[in-house]
C-alpha cells in the first residue's frame, strides 16, 4: 500500500497522536480507519460533504487540536466528526478546497444536495408549436 495521500493526521490526545483512529484524504474520499484489534474504514465521497464546522476548546487551542465536523449527503453517517487533528484550520481549509474541486470535477451541483425542485410536482404544458413549459407550481 503506498501512501499517496492528500492529506493524513490520528485522532490526538492533548498534542500526542497515540489513538488507534487514523484520518486521511485518498482518491477524491475521506478515510477514517479506526480499532487495532478490530479494524473499521469508513469512506466518504468528498463531494458528498455538503457543511464544514470547525470546534476548538481552549485546550485544543493551547495544543493546536481541534475538531472539524463534517455535514454530509449519506444516509449511514449524516454528520462525521475528525476528533483532536492538529492544524485544525489548515485541514478546513484544506477539506473546502478540495470538496469544491470534487464536486466541479464531477459537475455537481447545488441543487443535487440542497433539495432543488423535484420532478415529480412538474407540470408540463405543451405549446402550439410542440415546445414543452416546465411549471414548478405544486399540483
Amino acid at each position: 500500500m503506498t501512501d499517496n495521500y492528500l492529506w493524513k493526521d490520528k485522532k490526538h490526545h492533548l498534542w500526542f497522536p497515540i489513538s488507534f483512529t487514523t484520518y486521511y484524504i485518498e482518491d477524491d474520499r475521506l478515510m477514517i480507519r479506526e480499532g487495532f484489534f478490530n479494524t473499521t474504514l469508513d469512506e466518504t465521497l468528498l463531494y458528498r460533504i455538503v457543511d464544514l464546522t470547525f470546534r476548538q476548546t481552549l485546550a485544543g487551542k493551547i495544543f493546536g487540536t481541534g475538531d472539524i465536523i463534517l455535514k454530509t449527503k449519506v444516509d449511514a453517517t449524516p454528520e462525521i466528526t475528525l476528533r483532536n487533528i492538529k492544524r485544525p484550520m489548515e485541514v478546513r481549509r484544506l477539506l473546502s478546497q478540495t470538496i469544491e474541486e470534487c464536486r466541479q470535477s464531477r459537475n455537481v451541483v447545488g441543487k443535487e444536495f440542497y433539495g432543488g425542485p423535484s420532478h415529480e410536482h412538474e407540470h408540463v404544458d405543451a405549446d402550439d408549436d410542440g415546445c414543452c413549459d416546465i411549471d414548478h407550481r405544486p399540483m
